[in-house]
């Protein structure tokens, strides 16, 4: 098998890797393919940073200003759904 196609197999678990759903006997063979390989490192990474912002994000509601809460809701016509 090509290292690239090495790559993209174990890419496919990537979801249950990253989540800790994926067999100890495949995520070992995962573990290992990441240290030689720099590119699935890299994915691997990044993909963890997105999920940790995503939920970092979602976890804090935003405090959207009165006056942008305002204009947006008129220009969506849904004056009769703010709250004064």
């Amino acid at each position: 098998m090509t290292q690239s196609a090495h790559c993209k197999s174990l890419l496919d678990s990537l979801s249950e890797y990253v989540d800790g759903t994926l067999s100890e006997e495949l995520c070992n063979e995962i573990q290992r393919h990441l240290s030689d390989c720099q590119n699935c490192s890299i994915v691997v990474d990044t993909l963890r940073k997105t999920i940790y912002l995503y939920h970092a994000i979602t976890s804090e509601p935003a405090d959207v200003p009165r006056d942008v809460r305002e204009r947006l809701f008129h220009s969506l016509k849904l004056e009769d759904y703010l709250q004064h």
